[in-house]
């Protein structure tokens, strides 16, 4: 028990035994008690297998600090951006201590932000930047441009430097993405000039049902030429995959993915995908928390902060460290 708890306690029985007559105040130096903080951590959705490990990474690192409350909530879906200003401005009213966010736009929670600045809340983003950086204490995150760069470096080394591509995108105004598309094109462009992009403007959509029907046209239009496509994020992944397997390409077209999950994972171990492009969730959602943590306990923290990012292939995926971060722990593990 720490020595200010144990100091609480020998009052309050002091008091109880004197039936409340006022005792002698103690001599010597007294421990002020640490403060408790609330911290909102709000994820772009509420659906998606990654978001439930960076709620464990959040977690975790509450547990470290001892004096920490972890507020989660976030929209259900990763294309409710009204949502999830509200919930950014229901915990600015409750006056939480700090937020922790991963904005579904890179402009639209700017507003939400800056009053909640204003309020003296402080913001740590994580997961995909805000347009206004100056705005928040911190941006915790992969490195998203060089995710993409991996990834084009894998697609290429899977079609020997040759072939044609397709890029689909995520969503509009979802930075973390956007840099990921952006990383994966100039790559291509600048050291492979023999891969050709048959199309980079499509947007798979924010489920994986709805990626699977946008998918499987992008599919039907080129399949007859497509030697290879990358996909973005978890959602993305799951619904290129479905598409490839109803048009029997699966194992063919060569699939460079984003996120994993079970069906994924699978799918690689089965050759019908070529790699996935892997983030550490668990550790972006406890820097996130320690970050803003240290932020409040008046200590410095770095403008960025990066997570890392990897690639997982068929030949590696049972190596203890790219396995760990294949199969991350999730909330409630």
């Amino acid at each position: 028990m720490r020595p200010w708890r144990l100091a609480a306690l020998a009052v309050a029985l002091l008091a109880g035994c004197n039936n409340g007559a006022t005792q002698p105040a103690a001599s010597g130096p007294s421990e002020t008690p640490t403060r408790r903080w609330r911290i909102a951590v709000i994820p772009k959705g509420s659906t998606h297998e990654f978001w439930s490990s960076v709620h464990a990474g959040a977690e975790k690192a509450a547990a470290e600090a001892g004096n920490v409350e972890v507020l989660w909530k976030g929209p259900l879906l990763e294309n409710d951006r009204e949502q999830q200003i509200n919930i950014v401005d229901d915990f600015r009213v409750q006056h939480v201590d700090g937020i922790c966010l991963a904005p579904l736009d890179s402009q639209s929670l700017i507003a939400s932000v800056e009053a909640a600045k204003n309020e003296g809340i402080p913001t740590v983003i994580f997961d995909s930047a805000l347009d206004n950086p100056e705005l928040v204490v911190s941006y915790v995150a992969t490195d998203n441009y060089r995710s993409g760069v991996l990834a084009a470096e894998r697609l290429a080394q899977v079609l020997d430097g040759n072939g044609d591509v397709v890029l689909m995108r995520y969503s509009q105004g979802s930075e973390s993405t956007f840099q990921r598309e952006e990383g994966f094109l100039a790559t291509l462009k600048e050291k492979y000039p023999d891969i050709q992009v048959l199309s980079s403007n499509q947007y798979a959509g924010s489920t994986a049902e709805i990626s699977l029907d946008n998918c499987q046209q992008m599919l039907l239009k080129y399949r007859d030429d497509l030697d290879g496509v990358f996909t973005v994020c978890e959602s993305n992944s799951a619904g290129m995959l479905g598409a490839l397997e109803n048009e029997g390409l699966a194992g063919k077209v060569r699939f460079i993915a984003f996120d994993p999950n079970a069906r994924l994972i699978q799918a690689m171990a089965d050759g019908k995908v070529d790699g996935i492009l892997l983030q550490d969730p668990v550790n972006m959602g406890y820097l996130a928390v320690k970050t803003m943590v240290a932020h409040l306990n008046d200590k410095p923290v770095e403008q960025q902060v990066d997570t890392g990012e990897y690639v997982a292939t068929p030949e590696n995926m049972h190596e203890p460290d790219i396995d760990k971060l294949l199969h991350p722990v999730k909330f409630g593990d």
